[in-house]
């Protein structure tokens, strides 16, 4: 199973887009949840720092140009979903990655927090 890290600037990312209130309360995640059509299309326009930024884990040891080093995706591209970040939470407590597990569960805090 690979290991993961907690991204920072997806963290960062998150916290700036709640900050500026944009973000989804309630979504089907499965829905919404970017597929690897939608990620490819959003690099063929962004750079890989700009796609980093939507995710809260880093796979240790991949490469940073390549879809294979970020995981726990929070939202569409455009906005951060509550239903993504819980999404993300699930998964790493699943997994037992405690640090994402901790990144995402402070970020629902945040969240809850700030639309409340």
């Amino acid at each position: 199973m690979p290991s993961y890290s907690v991204n920072e600037r997806g963290v960062a990312h998150a916290r700036e887009l709640i900050d500026k209130r944009q973000y989804v309360l309630s979504s089907a995640w499965s829905d919404v949840q970017p597929d690897a059509r939608a990620e490819t299309a959003y690099l063929r326009r962004h750079s890989w720092d700009d796609y980093s930024a939507w995710h809260l884990g880093l796979t240790d040891g991949a490469n940073d140009e390549a879809k294979a080093r970020y995981a726990f995706v929070y939202g569409d591209f455009r906005r951060i979903h509550r239903m993504g970040i819980i999404a993300c939470l699930y998964r790493a407590a699943e997994w037992r990655h405690k640090d994402v597990e901790g990144a995402a569960y402070d970020l629902l805090q945040y969240l809850d927090e700030s639309s409340g």
